[in-house]
């Protein structure tokens, strides 16, 4: 693809002249060059124009032959529009379940099976609420650690709803690792428990936990009046004994589960994030048609993610409601800390975000790091501003003029003024959530792709750098979810002109709530 000599000077200078501070290429050069030349509807290509594609497409494929190319650039080129990443999702990985009554240690020992501090941890019982997964490795052994809230008997409240999802834990598992503290001995929970284990008829490895040296290990010996077998002496706190007791659980754990579900492509995953207090629950509520969740003017009330189904004008979608995102990580302390560490895993494990802002107050440098986080995951995005029934109708406009200024970085993401409290304008969100998920999964024909590059090429050039021009050999979408394009060139594609390339894709192709990577391989001519 070469760049011709009648290239628009205008338009080379203007690229040339921001590109001279270092830094200042980001958006300046969009703006340049960026704006579209007229409003259309995105490009549909005619049958004569997808010929003429198929036929530059080979064109360029074969012009590649005359550079050094790396196996992955071949794996790449052969995958021929098809994602790298798509393939047949494995075996679900068997689930060990940590449980046992509150404060014995259970989060501790997930953190020492995992290598690194995950779990929520204090020195007090309740902290663990509701059950999360972690992928573990074990001797070679890939499996899903299960870590649960403490198992109580006769409770009510909070703490029911802990022990009902310790009891949904071990019904979904394929073994069980039960943790009792040797130095309290065997409880009339513990006992409790164990009634409980053996009704599940799971596989079960007793861990004697806090045991630190060999007094410790006298003591471990009482617990084998549980009839569970041989107590395995632990110190979760210093790593003692925790290999001899995994060596057991991968003994007692199936090669595949025959419990976990690889979910099928179905309800499409929400999460609901955003800074503290500003009406995540309360929207989740107000979707689901019920109080799902704890709702609070205190900020903070939701620890761990929850997750509910929720039918929108027909349409199922798993809404994922969130902790609160502060401003600092390092900011929070306790479970306030490792429930932000969640809301990123919950971003991750969702498909699009829904990040609520409160349009009652100027946007927050919390707000700025919430979309942030959700663009760095690659997830596809809606932005809501909450309580926009409470805004001033003459304050409106200016606020619509600030927001724009406001989010001038994502201006793709699709924006919905919605009231969580009262769900006015919450049926909007549904066209929103489609439109972004619709690009999240978009894919544009090589051919189509490298015509469209070619087009912006000979209007816009890259500007000159020490005399020489990188030109761009040939273009393939690697995948989707998000949209990933690859260029070939023969030099370094600049940070502005590649957002100039991002932006003109989105004009042409609507890519409307989805961010988009792009990246350059320089490849050099094969030596003769």
């Amino acid at each position: 693809m070469t760049t011709p000599d009648h290239a628009q000077p205008d338009a080379q200078a203007s690229l040339d002249e921001v590109s001279q501070t270092p830094g200042e290429t980001i958006d300046q050069a969009s703006d340049v060059v960026g704006q579209p030349e007229d409003s259309t509807d995105p490009y549909v290509p005619s049958e004569d124009d997808e010929q003429d594609d198929d036929s530059r497409e080979r064109s360029l494929r074969a012009g590649l032959a005359d550079y050094e190319l790396a196996d992955e650039d071949l794996a790449l080129l052969s995958a021929d529009g098809e994602d790298l990443d798509g393939e047949a999702p494995p075996a679900p990985l068997p689930v060990l379940a940590i449980v046992g009554r509150p404060n014995v240690g259970k989060s501790t020992l997930v953190n020492r099976i995992l290598g690194r501090r995950e779990a929520v941890t204090e020195d007090k019982p309740g902290v663990t609420r509701d059950r999360v997964s972690y992928p573990a490795e074990w001797a070679g052994r890939q499996f899903t650690l299960v870590d649960t809230g403490g198992w109580e008997v006769d409770v009510a409240g909070i703490e029911a709803r802990v022990a009902e999802q310790a009891e949904v834990a071990i019904a979904l598992s394929d073994a069980v690792v039960f943790v009792v503290d040797a130095t309290v001995g065997p409880t009339a929970t513990d006992e409790r428990v164990v009634r409980l284990l053996r009704k599940s008829g799971k596989p079960v490895v007793l861990c004697a936990n806090k045991v630190d040296g060999a007094r410790g290990e006298s003591d471990a010996t009482e617990l084998w009046s549980l009839g569970l077998g041989e107590p395995h002496p632990v110190s979760a706190l210093h790593g003692r004994g925790t290999g001899d007791l995994l060596d057991a659980a991968m003994k007692a754990l199936p090669l595949v589960s025959e419990h976990a579900v690889v979910l099928p492509s179905g309800p499409r995953r929400v999460a609901l994030v955003g800074r503290p207090n500003v009406g995540k629950s309360s929207l989740l509520n107000k979707v689901a048609g019920s109080d799902r969740v704890v709702v609070d003017s205190v900020a903070g009330t939701t620890r761990d993610p929850v997750d509910e189904l929720v039918l929108l004008k027909g349409i199922p979608w798993w809404f994922v409601d969130t902790a609160g995102i502060r401003r600092r990580v390092h900011q929070t302390k306790g479970a306030d800390f490792y429930a932000s560490l969640r809301t990123q895993a919950a971003i991750e494990k969702a498909e699009i975000a829904v990040v609520l802002v409160d349009a009652s107050v100027p946007l927050t440098e919390q707000d700025t790091r919430v979309i942030s986080q959700v663009v760095d995951a690659g997830r596809a995005l809606v932005i809501a501003y909450n309580k926009w029934d409470l805004m001033d109708e003459d304050r409106r406009p200016f606020l619509e003029r600030e927001i724009e200024q406001d989010l001038v970085q994502v201006q793709w993401a699709p924006r919905v003024n919605v009231s969580a409290r009262t769900g006015w304008h919450t049926d909007r969100l549904v066209p929103a959530l489609e439109r972004s998920l619709e690009s999240w999964d978009k894919r544009i024909p090589t051919g189509r792709l490298n015509a469209f590059l070619g087009e912006l090429v000979a209007a816009h050039p890259h500007p000159l750098r020490g005399g020489k021009q990188p030109r761009i050999l040939f273009a393939t979408q690697a995948s989707t979810r998000p949209p990933r394009f690859v260029i070939f060139a023969t030099g370094f594609l600049e940070a502005g002109y590649r957002r100039f390339i991002e932006r003109r894709l989105r004009e042409t192709f609507g890519f409307d709530g989805t961010p988009i990577e792009i990246s350059v391989r320089v490849r050099e001519k094969r030596k003769r």
